[in-house]
């Protein structure tokens, strides 16, 4: 099984024609972003993955922002899911990451907006996971483990940085949950989050090595049941980001590191941490 890496567009503050070019020079097989915006900044986008032969993994975000509107209903979050599959078409995604439902929805909502979401796709031919994500369906391990019972096809976009601010813990203690999801894993979102945030201030700093290692642990256990499951490939977005989740200095706002150095740091150490675990199964 081989590990390709994908740059996030989150965050960026150059083109996106740079962000490709420091994919390629960090080693990373593709862009992950959004669709959503201007036919001219799909071209650009589209003119950069194609010029630098970048893969593209899209990402679509429902009802509003990373943080849904309150009043969205179901019907509204399904639609979303439609249009931007159809706006990413042109874009050859290999595959789609869904940042969706609601945290305050039922069981029940949630259920029916997966499953409307799943047959879209279905239809369109085009891969989908949904992504762990706070203040959306999926923000907890339980009631993940419950929709997942639901509908035992759905497919995950794991980011447990989400879940470990929402536990207030690492996930060592739940492990009979991770290996659960790990089933259903088909995309890694690599941030680490602490008992207290979704993001540490720099995953190389060695007061946080506790939590790194505990995702890596996460991580391989989603790369084993992928492997036994027969995946060539196994895809994963190192995701620092900003928005409050870059930490920064009081009254200045100067942030305390550089985002792409996290992330291409990340990416660097996911790549020996892959190759480390790959030749541990030959021990």
């Amino acid at each position: 099984m081989e590990l390709k890496l994908f740059k996030t567009l989150w965050g960026r503050t150059g083109s996106i024609i740079s962000a490709a070019d420091q994919a390629v020079g960090a080693g990373f097989a593709g862009l992950e972003g959004g669709a959503d915006g201007t036919q001219a900044y799909r071209d650009e986008l589209l003119h950069a993955l194609q010029s630098r032969q970048l893969e593209y993994i899209q990402e679509i975000v429902t009802a509003g922002g990373y943080v849904p509107r309150r009043e969205a209903t179901v019907e509204e979050h399904v639609a979303d899911v439609a249009r931007q599959l159809q706006l990413g078409q042109m874009l050859e995604p290999r595959s789609v990451t869904i940042i969706g439902g609601y945290d305050a929805w039922s069981q029940e909502q949630s259920v029916r907006f997966f499953a409307e979401a799943q047959e879209i796709a279905a239809r369109m031919n085009i891969p989908c996971s949904f992504e762990t994500h706070r203040s959306r369906s999926l923000f907890n391990p339980w009631i993940t483990q419950a929709i997942l019972q639901r509908l035992p096809e759905l497919r995950l976009t794991c980011d447990f940085s989400h879940w470990v601010v929402v536990m207030e813990r690492q996930l060592d203690q739940d492990w009979e949950v991770v290996l659960d999801v790990a089933r259903h894993a088909h995309h890694i979102h690599a941030r680490v989050g602490y008992d207290q945030g979704p993001q540490v201030p720099h995953p190389a700093a060695p007061e946080y090595a506790t939590a790194l290692a505990s995702h890596q642990r996460c991580w391989e256990a989603i790369w084993t049941v992928q492997q036994e499951s027969g995946y060539s490939v196994t895809t994963m977005t190192p995701e620092f980001g900003p928005d409050g989740y870059l930490h920064t200095l009081p009254f200045t706002q100067q942030a305390v590191a550089d985002l792409w150095e996290i992330n291409s740091w990340m990416g660097q150490t996911e790549t020996t941490h892959f190759q480390d675990w790959r030749l541990s199964l030959n021990k």
